[in-house]
């Protein structure tokens, strides 16, 4: 069960769904590279901030973060660092194919009114929350939180991404690291497993910094789940997808949030 993880993980991941869940907050990894011709270091800037690629809140708890290489092994993260508003590591790709970055944000939240019809937030496990619900509650709640975050750098040639199956994914159908402006790509967005239809696929790119207001490309899934994206420009961009359900793996729970975010690099 994903709730007898160490104190310190459930709270980094509890951390990181409550800022995900909050408009206010944006997650994200920014690597300094995604298209590597030889091997060479990679460093990944990583924060939860108020602007997409601008750390100006506060760092993200890299506990949970994994670099896969294309094999499936685990690449250890050199130089890792928490400051006071971004985390950074580095890694080096060694083997030709593409390396995943990510992390998975697994736990749950909720809520109450107490006795005064004041609203009470709930963080912590799935038995921390049970224990902090006072008899006389009204209204209790509890949601179950399936995340995942990602961004992906290859070595020579791009090889396939492997899906787990499991809460909201991405099937490249265009390689993350083959995104050209000049070309339309196209992704297919499964849950559990399943192509995902009707989802609204958010795009934003970098340097909001720097312009009047955040210009999000907002797009919708189709029926097979398939969104066609056309870059307006060369850059960085995050992509943030949301779904609800009811399919909890948690009888305590009676709805299911979903989420993921890729950073991709768009060439010219």
């Amino acid at each position: 069960m994903i709730f007898a993880k160490p104190t310190r993980v459930i709270l980094a991941a509890t951390l990181a769904l409550a800022a995900m869940s909050s408009q206010a907050h944006d997650l994200w990894f920014k690597p300094s590279s995604t298209v590597l011709s030889s091997p060479d270091w990679v460093t990944v800037d990583a924060a939860v901030s108020n602007d997409v690629f601008f750390f100006n809140h506060r760092p993200l708890s890299l506990d949970s973060v994994k670099v896969t290489a294309p094999d499936g092994s685990a690449v250890k993260m050199e130089n890792a660092f928490k400051g006071e508003l971004r985390s950074v590591f580095d890694f080096k790709p060694e083997k030709p194919g593409t390396y995943r970055v990510s992390m998975a944000m697994n736990g749950v939240m909720g809520g109450y009114k107490d006795a005064n019809g004041q609203a009470k937030r709930l963080r912590g496990s799935l038995e921390e929350i049970l224990k902090q619900v006072p008899a006389d509650a009204k209204e209790v709640s509890i949601t179950e939180n399936v995340r995942r975050m990602e961004t992906f750098i290859s070595l020579g040639k791009p090889s396939a991404i492997a899906l787990t199956g499991k809460g909201l994914e991405m099937k490249p159908l265009t390689h993350p690291n083959d995104l050209v402006s000049s070309e339309e790509a196209k992704f297919e967005f499964h849950i559990d497993g399943k192509p995902a239809a009707d989802l609204e696929v958010e795009l934003v790119a970098d340097g909001i910094r720097y312009r009047d207001g955040v210009n999000a490309m907002k797009l919708k899934t189709d029926a097979k789940g398939n969104v066609a994206i056309k870059f307006p420009r060369p850059g960085l961009y995050w992509l943030n997808v949301d779904a609800k359900d009811q399919k909890t793996s948690i009888s305590q729970a009676k709805e299911r949030c979903l989420g993921y975010i890729a950073t991709l690099e768009v060439l010219p």
